[in-house]
């Protein structure tokens, strides 16, 4: 590295920071290595020694014992050491004679550090905050340096573990010795401890017979509001409220499915006469974000659990734990660091987690194909929150000419009309899941005329708004069916048939 002048100046007239410190080359070898430490702990950041708290250069020339002292400190006075480059800068000191400052560039840590007094300390503001025993072992946690999903369960034991599944999960992944070798043998599921067997987090989590009955808030709680904002007290504006528990994998597995039934999406006939449904978001997009959540979240935190916030105009997942490990909002996409590594290996053999790198590089992919931004990420407190916002699913009456333009269902239009709604939309707004395969049961089945319910009934569809907004009108706008009774559609004869347009099409196919 190579300091200008111009940069000593920026840093002698900047604030003191989590990132900047000013120290005497007179300044306590102790002194110096708690700002060391709580920088290495946090983010790193630059300590500049020979300069004075007011700003005034003293510089270090004159002082080489001392500076030799003071660069011996990562060793002699960190646990573990800790990584520091240096170099000397040229500059002018407070009486106007050449001078040079040393400057201690202080790398980000993924181990916690401690002093010789065996304290760790953190860099909060512009001050190095001593942590208690509790913040001091959340910090581990965050870092790495001790994972709590190996923590042992006060209180759980072997009988907790619902062999079965263990044995489904060994099966897929091609191990053949019985569930509780497996247990006992890999990755610290179960360990003996003081001639005892210890059950550990992950293993509860994963495979507990009531996982729930250890850690209450491992859940995921969907939320959906009306409208944009998220009111309270007597204009709460929340209109459905489900949780869902189990095992990790059942959470997963019922939160996912779920979800996707309460995104708003548009089914409509497309060119040549195939099936195509736009979503407000892309299922993989919705699938990751909660998995994510899942498998990242700190269950250290007890008092809260992952919440999914669906709003008119976004979709959110708080999830409790800020960023682990060397990971960054700026850094997410490069930057791999897993908080429950064991839980993640177990969600990526389930086909839920994907490589490193792939799963948010394939969102923003898919949510750039729609037009959208990227996921949002911030922190706040201990929690980590992601938003995506909506793509437009609105509709577009074709003229029965099926263009590929939109056509659905106004409100308060009866059965058996047909809606002539209009909003505009582009082709990159659209997630296409072409089903020409319905076009063509239809149009079998309706070579002789049909009832709607008989339609229905040949689709497995119970739901009469369903089927005729996804199914009947869009077919019956494209010119595919016709009615027996155009002049009265909704006759109780009616019955629908395959058009002309309808014969060509299947014809085509």
């Amino acid at each position: 590295m190579s300091t200008t002048r111009q940069t000593i100046a920026r840093w002698i007239a900047a604030e003191e920071g989590p990132c900047l410190e000013r120290k005497s080359v007179l300044v306590d070898p102790r002194a110096l290595a708690v700002s060391l430490v709580a920088m290495a702990n946090a983010d790193g950041g630059t300590v500049l020694v020979g300069i004075r708290d007011n700003g005034d250069i003293e510089g270090v020339a004159g002082h080489e014992q001392r500076v030799n002292e003071l660069l011996r400190v990562p060793f002699d006075f960190c646990r573990p050491t800790v990584k520091m480059d240096f170099e000397f800068a040229e500059c002018n000191d407070r009486k106007g004679k050449p001078n040079q400052i040393l400057v201690l560039k202080v790398h980000q840590s993924q181990s916690v550090h401690a002093n010789q007094a065996d304290e760790v300390f953190y860099r909060v503001g512009d001050k190095s905050k001593k942590l208690s025993f509790d913040e001091r072992m959340q910090l581990m946690y965050d870092k790495g340096d001790r994972f709590y999903e190996d923590t042992s369960v006060a209180g759980a034991s072997v009988d907790d573990l619902n062999l079965e599944l263990v044995k489904e999960y060994t099966k897929r992944i091609g191990y053949s010795k019985p569930p509780l070798h497996f247990l006992r043998e890999n990755h610290g599921f179960i360990k003996k401890e003081r001639d005892a067997e210890q059950v550990s987090a992950a293993a509860i989590l994963l495979f507990g017979k009531d996982p729930q009955k250890f850690f209450p808030r491992a859940r995921v709680r969907f939320i959906r509001y009306e409208g944009i904002d998220e009111k309270t007290g007597a204009k709460m504006n929340v209109i459905k409220d489900v949780s869902f528990e189990g095992t990790i994998l059942e959470t997963v597995q019922k939160a996912v499915a779920f979800v996707s039934t309460q995104i708003k999406e548009h089914t409509y006939l497309g060119k040549g006469g195939l099936f195509v449904t736009d979503t407000q978001y892309p299922e993989f997009v919705r699938q990751e974000i909660l998995v994510n959540a899942v498998a990242h979240r700190d269950y250290s935190i007890k008092g809260t659990d992952i919440q999914v916030k669906l709003f008119d105009d976004r979709l959110t997942v708080e999830s409790p734990g800020t960023l682990p490990g060397l990971v960054r909002l700026n850094t997410m996409r490069n930057v791999h660091f897993s908080r429950n590594p064991k839980i993640a290996a177990f969600l990526r053999d389930y086909g839920y987690v994907k490589e490193f790198g792939e799963g948010i590089d394939r969102m923003c992919a898919e949510l750039a194909g729609l037009g959208l931004p990227e996921p949002e990420y911030r922190t706040e407190s201990f929690m980590l929150r992601c938003t995506v916002r909506a793509a437009d699913v609105g509709v577009r009456f074709d003229g029965g000419k099926g263009s590929g333009e939109r056509s659905g269902e106004s409100a308060g239009e009866k059965p058996g009309s047909t809606a002539e709604l209009s909003a505009n939309v582009s082709s990159a707004q659209v997630t296409a899941q072409v089903t020409a395969q319905v076009t063509a049961q239809v149009g079998r089945f309706c070579i002789e005329p049909q009832s709607a319910r008989d339609i229905m009934a040949e689709l497995g569809l119970k739901h009469w708004k369903t089927f005729q907004t996804n199914y009947l009108n869009p077919l019956l706008d494209a010119g595919f069916l016709e009615r027996t009774i155009p002049d009265k559609p909704n006759s109780r004869l009616q019955r629908y048939r395959l058009s002309q347009r309808g014969k060509d099409i299947l014809e085509k196919g």
